[in-house]
């Protein structure tokens, strides 16, 4: 795995920033842990989120991981905390709901996946727009049988991907899923030619929807995502209510000249 020509911004000690055109990543920098999720990454995450949304050169934002094993293989084991009563361990996990930061982002964003992508690792990924995994890819969540259940979104987010059946199955058996049948089910939407290609393949892939014209990528972002939470009715109304604020724009002007002109468009945003 080779990192993306930038210069980086080191966030903390588990993430930092790389910057690629309009691409933003956000890497998970604990290769030696298969990037085990710990305060810095809960922490990390949501602060280099923020930046690159903010950023008005940053159209896409890409999540991946560091190291050859994986994207991330879930909490990190190693973090000890002393014994807790079940409000104490709520209250906790409710003063970091950190995933769900990504639920407030306007731009795509998308998981890039190699290797194990396990428990909090899939929770997080199942949080990103789009997922684009690797031949390697391997998926599981697996805390039912630590007694447990996905504290990270997983039981609400796995069934609004794939099917209900699909999700349950997962999620009663913690079985391992290997790229193929991921992408079968809808788990993941695009797999990479090879490991090594992947990188490559989704700085492409990103640029792509990068080179459209930003505020139509947020609105139908939008859209598609209130669509899971709102009444047909109500979701054809925000529809139309976006479909018109973007009309005027001047990059629709621009995309109609552009095509009439024979010519590529430059999108400004406007």
């Amino acid at each position: 795995m080779s990192a993306i020509d930038s210069l980086p911004q080191i966030i903390n000690e588990a993430v930092r920033i790389e910057r690629d055109a309009a691409v933003g990543w956000i890497v998970l920098t604990r290769p030696g842990q298969i990037n085990a999720i710990n305060d810095s990454i809960r922490q990390g995450v949501p602060q280099a989120l923020a930046q690159l949304d903010k950023d008005p050169q940053v159209r896409v934002i890409v999540i991946r991981g560091e190291g050859e094993r994986g994207f991330c293989a879930g909490a990190d084991i190693k973090e000890r905390r002393g014994v807790e009563s079940s409000l104490q361990v709520r209250q906790r996990m409710e003063g970091s709901r950190w995933i769900e930061s990504l639920d407030s982002m306007a731009k795509p964003v998308i998981a890039a996946i190699h290797g194990y992508c396990m428990g909090g690792g899939l929770e997080l990924a199942l949080a990103c727009d789009i997922r684009f995994a690797a031949p390697n890819a391997i998926f599981a969540l697996p805390e039912t049988g630590l007694g447990l259940i996905p504290g990270g979104g997983g039981t609400q987010r796995l069934s609004r991907v794939v099917a209900p059946g699909r999700a349950l199955d997962m999620l009663l058996t913690g079985d391992r899923m290997d790229a193929a049948e991921a992408r079968q089910i809808g788990l993941v939407s695009r797999l990479a030619g090879s490991v090594e290609s992947l990188l490559s393949e989704v700085a492409a892939f990103a640029l792509r929807i990068a080179n459209k014209p930003p505020a139509a990528s947020a609105f139908v972002k939008q859209a598609a995502r209130a669509s899971l939470e709102l009444d047909l009715k109500s979701g054809l109304n925000l529809e139309l209510d976006l479909f018109a604020l973007l009309a005027p724009t001047k990059d629709v002007k621009e995309a109609a000249l552009a095509f009439s002109e024979r010519r590529e468009p430059r999108f400004t945003g406007e």
